[in-house]
């Protein structure tokens, strides 16, 4: 199968060519791997090929509804059995997984063909996708900017037509900030609605969850039915799934919606001009299409639930960084700086003080369904501008002699209450602060790729949906895919 070819199709594509018998599962593999050899160098984006496997795979009987076609895994969390799970860490490389995580074994179980595992910042914990263990992915459609994080190594493969599909997760934007900087569709799905196992009943209080980036809205869609293929009787929720696959409820028409809309950050920092003629483009579409839309935002203090979110997810790297240290023997320096920095500064943080930002999620999650008792949709930007280019969320240099030396004092924690340590973390977030709000109300939502920079740059706008808000996040995206098609060229790499 030639590359020309093979770009051509999506997953779902794909898969109805193998079970034609039109093109072997083989053949479709080696297109995959030659793209991959010729692109991979100049992107980083997959960190550990797994080809061999994936041939004797592909030579195998294979059955399910995505039999036969290549796919990527994130190197973060989606454990395949016998190999690393690395998650951008020299601290876990050569550390073997004993047992497939829950989501790669209903990929498996679906027939997709693994072949390699894609590049992610250190535990997931940055937007940008720049380990120093694996070194910058870059973006397929401008090498000197981020594709996001932080799943960007897989959104980088999929946008560079290596794989039309390829593992993602999001814990505070990971699939909807890639999908936006590389102009590929992400969806999140709501809180429960898939497994975490089996190794944790829910990553993060449930605010992160698996999911993939795709190039098309049926693939995803399909992704989600295999997915949700099956409970997992040792999770903490028993899913409520609609009366029919997500991939058919993709393929009807939304009804007419209510979206409000804004282009405000919550934290009251800057928005590019291009980030808000994409969602300004976007609501004259939606009303072209026939939908209400308006401006309008939920009633809520962003700042809090920003300062909230990060000093969670401060405590959600101590307790990694902890527990690998535990596992491993994995000495401090064997973690990056800034992961350090993170963990450091959780020290600081009261058990009382965390429960209390834990509760105040509930009034973030209250005011948010307020809103959609008005609105069926929230449409915001998905991030507050272009991507941005490589290095440019380095921690400065000043700051990060001052944290190594507040590491090396043991004053970590302390630093960390300091005005300059919290403004950096606000600045942070500056660049992309509108996803958040969806992981920490446990609620769906999407980055849909309908805008381009005057550089040529991908820029996605997010909706937010309520609960079980998926079908109508995926019918109202293939509505916006067919009236407004994006691009599905190759980039120019």
């Amino acid at each position: 199968m030639r590359y020309e070819e093979y770009r051509r199709f999506d997953a779902v594509g794909l898969a109805e060519l193998v079970a034609k018998n039109e093109v072997q599962p083989d053949e479709v593999l080696e297109a995959a791997i030659g793209r991959a050899e010729e692109v991979n160098g100049r992107l980083n984006a997959i960190v550990y090929p797994m080809y061999d496997l994936a041939r004797e795979r592909a030579r195998a009987g294979l059955s399910g509804p995505l039999a036969g076609v290549p796919f990527l895994l994130k190197d973060l969390m989606q454990d395949y059995e016998g190999f690393p799970t690395g998650g951008g860490s020299r601290a876990l490389r050569g550390h073997m997984a004993m047992e497939h995580s829950v989501v790669v074994r209903r990929w498996l179980e679906a027939g997709l063909v693994v072949f390699g595992k894609t590049n992610t910042p250190e535990f997931g914990t940055k937007s940008v996708t720049e380990p120093e263990a694996y070194g910058p992915t870059r973006n397929p459609w401008n090498l000197d900017h981020t594709p996001g994080g932080s799943s960007g190594g897989s959104a980088a493969a999929v946008a560079a037509g290596i794989v039309p599909a390829a593992g993602a997760s999001d814990g505070g934007g990971s699939i909807r900030i890639p999908a936006a900087c590389c102009g590929l569709f992400g969806l999140k799905p709501g809180r429960g609605v898939l497994s975490s196992g089996p190794h944790h009943a829910e990553y993060f209080h449930g605010a992160a969850t698996e999911g993939v980036v795709t190039r098309t809205v049926r693939d995803s869609a399909m992704m989600l039915d295999v997915m949700t293929a099956a409970d997992d009787l040792g999770g903490p929720y028993l899913p409520a799934r609609p009366a029919m696959p997500y991939a058919e409820l993709a393929r009807r028409e939304p009804s007419r919606l209510r979206i409000g809309f804004t282009a405000r950050s919550p934290l009251g920092t800057p928005v590019d001009p291009e980030a808000v003629a994409a969602v300004e483009g976007a609501a004259k579409l939606l009303e072209g299409l026939g939908h209400a839309v308006e401006p309008a935002e939920p009633d809520l203090d962003g700042e809090q639930l920003a300062r909230d979110f990060l000093m969670m997810w401060s405590c959600e790297a101590a307790a990694t960084v902890a527990q690998i240290r535990r596992d491993t023997g994995a000495r401090r320096r064997d973690f990056e700086l800034d992961t350090r920095l993170l963990a450091g500064s959780a020290r600081s943080v009261r058990a009382a003080d965390y429960l209390a930002a834990l509760t105040r999620w509930n009034t973030y999650t209250r005011a948010l369904a307020a809103f959609h008792e008005r609105y069926d949709l929230l449409l915001t930007p998905s991030l507050a501008g272009p991507p941005v280019r490589i290095g440019a969320l380095d921690t400065p240099r000043p700051l990060r002699v001052f944290g190594e030396l507040m590491l090396l004092l043991r004053l970590a924690g302390p630093a960390a209450r300091t005005p300059v340590w919290q403004d950096q973390l606000i600045a942070n977030l500056a660049p992309v602060p509108f996803t958040q709000l969806a992981n920490i109300t446990g609620r769906p939502a999407m980055s849909v790729p309908l805008h381009r920079t005057a550089t040529g740059l991908p820029l996605g706008v997010q909706f937010v949906a309520g609960l079980g808000g998926e079908p109508a996040l995926l019918s109202l995206a293939a509505q916006l895919e067919a009236e407004h098609p994006w691009p599905v060229q190759d980039p120019p790499l």
